[in-house]
């Protein structure tokens, strides 16, 4: 099959990448697994061969009918064509996948992330472990510490969900064609994050306020909200820089200053 360049198709050839995302996954003869984009089921005929069940979710109808074919015996693969972003996993599948291990299109790499992860004030909480390769400056981004140029809003969300861990880049050189970025396998094990967040609604509110202008200080960002006066007065109670900016404040510190708040 040739890719097609409206689902942002890159096939993946490197047997080395595939082994490592498949020891990522800490498989187990029991796990239910979601792949999403399974292309030209490269990824999935490794799945298939170390778990109970592999469910495949294809939005390329030409794709999905290849699939069909070459997976056509395999009893323990469900294979659904339609886009994850708008289906409803538990109309196709019980019980539903624990883990995901999936090659996802960059195109929709956020949505995903969502749809997967779920959001500050409503977490999924479905999936043990996400593998995924994804763009490596989302990778970089999703795994960045604070204080650094990549930590952004995205960070905050997904460490706040999940323990984020880059496990390796994949050069661009891996696929067919070669995307023009390189990519990385990440892990993401979802968890309830260590301090309880008084107002999950309040956090999710914060971070979207304070990385909207990432040049302006903290204290201009959410003034909306709160002064700047007494937003300093809590900064220098939580031992933070009353100067700061969104990137330079840790998820633990977001946590906090929303519970001081809230």
């Amino acid at each position: 099959m040739k890719p097609r360049k409206q689902f942002a198709q890159h096939w993946l050839k490197s047997q080395e990448a595939l082994q490592t995302i498949i020891e990522a996954a800490a498989l187990k003869a029991n796990d239910e697994v979601l792949e999403i984009g399974p292309g030209t089921g490269i990824l999935t005929r490794q799945l298939i061969s170390r778990v109970k069940q592999v469910t495949a979710v294809e939005v390329d109808r030409a794709l999905f009918d290849k699939l069909q074919q070459k997976f056509h015996q395999q009893e323990n693969l469900i294979l659904i064509q339609g886009d994850i972003l708008h289906l409803d996993l538990s109309s196709f599948v019980t019980p539903l996948p624990n883990k995901v291990v999936a090659n996802i299109p960059y195109n929709i790499t956020g949505p995903i992330l969502e749809k997967l992860l779920g959001s500050i004030s409503h977490p999924s909480g479905q999936y043990e472990r996400i593998i995924l390769l994804v763009q490596k400056e989302i990778a970089e981004r999703l795994c960045a510490k604070a204080g650094s140029k990549t930590f952004g809003a995205l960070s905050v969300r997904g460490q706040y969900l999940a323990h984020c861990e880059l496990i390796s880049i994949v050069p661009a050189k891996a696929f067919s064609p070669p995307p023009k970025v390189d990519s990385a396998i990440i892990s993401l094990i979802p968890r309830p994050f260590p301090l309880t967040v008084n107002s999950p609604e309040l956090l999710e509110k914060l971070v979207k306020l304070g990385f909207a202008n990432r040049r302006k200080m903290l204290r201009n960002n959410l003034k909306s909200i709160i002064s700047p006066q007494q937003l300093q007065a809590i900064l220098e109670q939580l031992e933070i820089n009353p100067l700061a900016r969104a990137e330079d404040i840790s998820v633990s510190n977001w946590v906090k200053l929303c519970n001081q708040l809230g």
